[in-house]
């Protein structure tokens, strides 16, 4: 935009050049490229998990992960980011009550927010309210399909619940979002084998 209203000035203060100056100076206006339009979430989103589903290197798709974190903790409300904030600040403290208290009120005000539901699914994990968790990772996964964080939330009380067949489902369906994550790599290794030894 700056570029052009320089061109624009320069024309009225040094009068317009040429036809045929103008026209090997620049191509035709259908050919000119549009102003790069900047993306949305959802198409930042997508682009990222393209990435990480191609990404063979361990530590760059770590990098694109994390860039996906960052992606679904923006919640666009000033309010609900700081009751983010908060409710971290107690589950630290071991707070969790209070945590919960803050993550039912992001969900109320943002029942959109797809890390809300995961971040109150993590706490009543943490208190082994496995139901609770469950119900919360059901509605993540319905807002956001690929949260590989929600699908292993669900593995783990899987494998805490000893249904070691559903928690191999949840671990496969993490590998197909981000392949070169590790621990979810370890994870089908040892229940596959543990599920063969069963003779399952």
């Amino acid at each position: 935009m700056r570029n052009r209203f320089a061109f624009l000035t320069a024309l009225v203060l040094f009068g317009a050049a040429p036809a045929f100056a103008a026209d090997a100076a620049s191509p035709p206006p259908t050919e000119k490229p549009e102003a790069t339009i900047p993306k949305t979430k959802a198409e930042r989103l997508d682009e990222l998990f393209a990435n990480l589903k191609r990404e063979r290197n361990e530590k760059a798709a770590e990098r694109i992960a994390s860039r996906i974190w960052e992606e679904w903790n923006r919640s666009d409300s000033a309010i609900v980011d700081l009751m983010m904030q908060w409710s971290q600040q107690a589950v630290e403290k071991k707070k969790f009550d209070v945590a919960l208290d803050f993550l039912d009120q992001v969900v109320t005000l943002s029942p959109d927010y797809a890390e809300g539901w995961n971040r109150r699914a993590t706490v009543h994990f943490m208190m082994h309210n496995y139901a609770k968790s469950m119900a919360d990772i059901e509605r993540t996964l319905e807002i956001e399909p690929r949260h590989f964080g929600a699908l292993s939330g669900l593995a783990q009380i899987m494998k805490e619940t000893e249904r070691k067949e559903l928690a191999l489902d949840a671990y496969q369906r993490v590998l197909v979002i981000y392949p070169m994550l590790r621990n979810a790599q370890n994870e089908v290794a040892t229940l596959s084998e543990e599920l063969t030894g069963e003779g399952i």
